[in-house]
């Protein structure tokens, strides 16, 4: 038996952390750093500068003022579970019961990991589209399984499903697939011919998906979110995470929620309790109320948000950089090798100092060998004044 302050103890929680994330410091935590010793413009992670609604604002200091600082119920307080059912009934006409099919979470990455933690067990394999956001195989990793790639194939300024690649991913280890639309960091949202054919594959191999859609407000120009849930035979196969950091610009608040059959969301909650029990009551409360008028709110927040992306991509196209379409989200994907780069990671590190601007490299969201190394991601959750002083620079240093 190894006590905690042993050599041993620390041994294996190092051990533990090199399973779960690697060594070294995270491509996120350098870029970071780089914008704060730079001075440099960050449009590295996705951390809004935009301004929550006020409304929502002051009701959680009325909640915070009121007394509501205590735990919540475990699958969270009921006025926003009963305002998550009637979303997704309002929004995409599934009907959920608030008491046993919405469970309330910290964070949308909370609900993935219990998701996996209830779903996989070890030696099971988890499906998701490459270039994926970096938590998939982390949580996958936590559960004993492992994530395997599915790429996503390029056409033209877009990120489309290749069916084959998804057939060929499975085996007889897979048992989930997690699917992210609008998607993270590509900004690709899913057609409703590519979820069919997913729908069709998770259904063929009896899969259970875990659809991760924190961006489904975020959806641009003429695009429509889809939920995968909504088709034919998947809303029972299916367990659907979300969350108001995205939508409300409030990504500090921590408050996500899960919506699915009864025991797949049982399963989640049995692992979940043993993550964070519970949190967050007063901004739960505060959210129930938001939640109704969100269509409204929403729609200002993507109107900024457009304007953003298309400064953001023109002043790229300018600078040499050639931007992907972002048809949702926080991000806009570029190739660098005009700028004579082939590797993501050397550009970023080399660019506060060149242009005076951060940004990441998509590698950090790839897992197959191989994968292109020449993207980079820039976000635009920004003020319009930030968006337009890296554009500056860009192209200045072009």
């Amino acid at each position: 038996m190894t006590t905690a302050g042993s050599g041993t103890g620390r041994g294996a929680r190092g051990r533990a952390a090199q399973r779960v994330q690697g060594t070294g410091v995270s491509v996120f935590t350098e870029m970071t750093e780089l914008a704060r010793s730079t001075g440099a413009v960050n449009l590295g992670q996705g951390v809004p500068e935009l301004d929550a609604p006020a409304a929502l604002l002051r009701d959680v200091a009325d909640a915070v003022l009121a007394g509501a600082n205590q735990y919540p119920p475990a699958y969270g307080f009921p006025a926003l579970r009963e305002a998550v059912a009637a979303h997704q009934q309002r929004r995409y006409g599934l009907a959920y019961a608030p008491q046993g099919e919405v469970l309330v979470t910290t964070g949308a990455t909370e609900a993935l990991a219990a998701s996996l933690l209830a779903l996989c067990d070890p030696g099971d394999e988890v499906l998701a589209f490459d270039p994926c956001y970096d938590a998939y195989p982390a949580v996958a990793r936590f559960a004993g399984a492992r994530l395997v790639p599915v790429p996503l194939a390029e056409d033209g300024e877009r990120f489309v499903l290749d069916a084959d690649a998804l057939r060929g991913a499975v085996t007889a280890r897979t048992r989930v697939l997690v699917l992210n639309t609008p998607h993270n960091p590509t900004g690709k949202v899913f057609t409703a011919a590519e979820l069919e054919t997913i729908a069709q594959v998770c259904q063929e191999h009896d899969l259970v998906v875990v659809t991760d859609e924190v961006y489904e407000h975020l959806v641009y120009d003429d695009g429509e979110h889809r939920t995968i849930a909504a088709l034919p035979g998947m809303r029972e196969r299916t367990v659907t995470v979300s969350s108001a950091g995205k939508t409300f610009n409030v990504t500090g608040w921590k408050v996500g929620w899960v919506c699915g059959p009864a025991p797949l969301v049982g399963a989640v909650a049995a692992a979940k309790q043993f993550l964070t029990y519970a949190s967050g009551t007063p901004y739960q409360e505060a959210l129930a109320r938001a939640l109704g008028g969100v269509e409204v709110w929403a729609a200002e927040l993507r109107e900024t948000l457009r304007r953003n992306r298309d400064l953001l991509s023109e002043g790229l196209a300018r600078a040499g950089l050639r931007p992907y379409r972002a048809e949702a989200g926080y991000f806009v994907q570029a190739d660098i090798r005009a700028w004579g780069y082939t590797d993501g990671v050397q550009f970023c590190r080399e660019l506060p100092s060149r242009a005076g601007v951060v940004a990441i490299p998509t590698s950090a969201f790839q897992l197959r060998p191989g994968a292109p190394a020449h993207w980079v991601r820039f976000s635009f959750c920004k003020h319009e004044k930030s968006v337009v002083e890296a554009v500056e620079k860009l192209v200045n240093a072009a």
